[in-house]
């Protein structure tokens, strides 16, 4: 389904484009079209949202620990391409929702924020739980398929065949810049 429309002011979230998480995955395609989104919202004065993760939440689950361990120094480390600016809001997560004890909904709402854009790695984790707390939380969700990827392609699929289209509007990067593109 095509993305019909978005917000006068839109936020963009970018999860976890950090140097301890790009490199597992095979992400160029995923840090081109972030930083094409990224530098598009800048244009427009849309806030930008650059959410690393440097710790997990506590408790026991099926697939053993969830401590990162000893991580090495830039581990959470946005990478350069995202080119951090003193106007974008920084959040740093230790659960996989960027919403997760973060204060995001609350200084987004500030800001007047009533939809985002939610991109990054990994699909089935970090994106797939900051878009399920963004409807849950009141805010219209769009999805760039094109923008994200996961280490698992079967939670990827499964992601964006059977949740994202209860929970967003999902489409291409190139259908998010070409709305912006419309508005200006």
């Amino acid at each position: 389904m095509p993305i019909s429309t978005l917000d006068a002011n839109t936020a963009l979230i970018v999860i976890d484009l950090q140097h301890g998480i790009v490199g597992r995955v095979p992400a160029e395609g995923v840090v081109t079209h972030a930083t094409t989104l990224v530098q598009a919202f800048r244009h427009r004065d849309l806030p930008v949202v650059l959410v690393n993760v440097a710790g997990t939440p506590p408790g026991r689950t099926d697939a053993g620990p969830t401590g990162l361990g000893d991580l090495p120094a830039d581990w959470a480390t946005l990478i350069p391409e995202l080119d951090q600016q003193p106007g974008d809001i920084l959040v740093t997560k230790y659960a996989r929702s960027a919403f997760a004890g973060t204060g995001l909904a609350d200084r987004l709402r500030a800001d007047g924020v009533t939809q985002v854009v939610v991109i990054g790695i990994a699909t089935g984790a970090g994106v797939e739980s900051t878009a399920r707390d963004a409807h849950e939380l009141g805010f219209h969700v769009t999805l760039p398929v094109d923008a994200m990827i996961d280490p698992d392609t079967e939670r990827h699929d499964h992601s964006v065949a059977h949740i994202f289209g209860r929970i967003a509007e999902t489409g291409t990067t190139d259908d998010v810049l070409h709305i912006l593109a419309a508005r200006s």
